[in-house]
């Protein structure tokens, strides 16, 4: 069982943030590799007031570093507040898939809504339909999507709605499905730990089959005041239902005081494997960086 630990000295960017400062990001990666590209799709954010996540982008790159833009989402086509973390997915059929983390316009609430393209150039915000509603208690968004097995499975992040100021709170849930497109939850795959890292929150960013073994990586927080900031931590499993988390302290932040090192995706390369993260900058920015493991490096 090898884990990939994130190592920001040896990362570089990726994507580069849409300005300077806190509250401009680029980050919440989703990484494919197929036909000697890397497709990665990304959220793009400004401050608060400013438009918060005001597109999602797919780009590619045949070296994993540089990445050329093939289309542009924005908040405005998917008739959204704000555009969180989204999900690229090519099926076994060769369909791609693009699910998005949509913001309901007024509310804390959060819907997962899919496009399919036949490339990933494709996309059109006309054509998506909602696969994950959540309900009036509970929202859903940053789905991590995987076949295996035979069968999907996916893990989201969900957030309590009833009382606002706690909505910041999350957990991750697990949900199985014949298509990808027709889920049923199978309940809470990893939860808090009380008067731990992270008490506060726990959302599953990559989760790999191994042997026996899964392996989840995860964002986590233990306090409000770092929603925005969260490390990443490991957990553990016999079945993707049922992870544990690993170690008392997260296995990855950024070096930068407090700062979060988020949104973790792993793909494997000829060669090795690529990460992507949203790391935090010493002035608050949040830049989308890369690093290259070979071999169990």
């Amino acid at each position: 069982m090898h884990v990939f630990t994130p190592q920001p000295e040896r990362s570089v960017v990726a994507v580069p943030p849409p300005g300077d400062g806190p509250g401009f990001w680029s980050g919440a990666p989703s990484a494919v590799s197929a036909g000697g590209w890397i497709y990665l799709a990304y959220r793009l954010r400004r401050p608060l007031g400013e438009g918060r996540g005001y597109a999602v982008q797919v780009a590619r790159s045949a070296d994993g570093e540089r990445f050329e833009p093939l289309l542009t989402i924005t908040k405005e086509e998917m008739k959204t507040e704000s555009l969180e973390r989204p999900a690229l997915v090519l099926t076994p059929g060769g369909v791609w898939r693009l699910y998005l983390s949509c913001a309901t316009y007024g509310t804390k609430h959060w819907r997962v809504e899919v496009i399919e393209a036949g490339d990933p150039g494709g996309f059109d915000p006309a054509n998506a339909r909602v696969v994950l509603p959540g309900d009036l208690k509970t929202g859903v968004k940053d789905p991590v999507i995987l076949h295996h097995g035979g069968m999907w499975h996916l893990w989201a992040s969900c957030h309590p709605l009833e009382i606002p100021e706690e909505a910041d709170q999350m957990v991750t849930d697990y949900a199985t499905s014949v298509d990808g497109l027709e889920w049923v939850w199978q309940g809470t795959a990893l939860d808090r730990r009380p008067e731990e890292w992270d008490a506060r929150g726990v959302r599953i960013s990559a989760v790999t089959f191994t042997g026996e073994t899964v392996i989840a990586y995860y964002d986590g927080r233990a306090t409000a005041a770092e929603n925005y900031e969260e490390r990443t931590g490991v957990a553990i499993g016999p079945d993707p239902s049922t992870l544990t988390a690993v170690g008392t302290e997260p296995a990855a932040g950024s070096p930068y005081g407090a700062g979060g090192l988020r949104y973790l995706s792993v793909v494997p390369v000829q060669g090795g494997h690529r990460l992507y993260y949203e790391l935090t900058r010493a002035d608050g920015t949040h830049e989308l960086r890369t690093e290259l493991r070979t071999g169990t490096a």
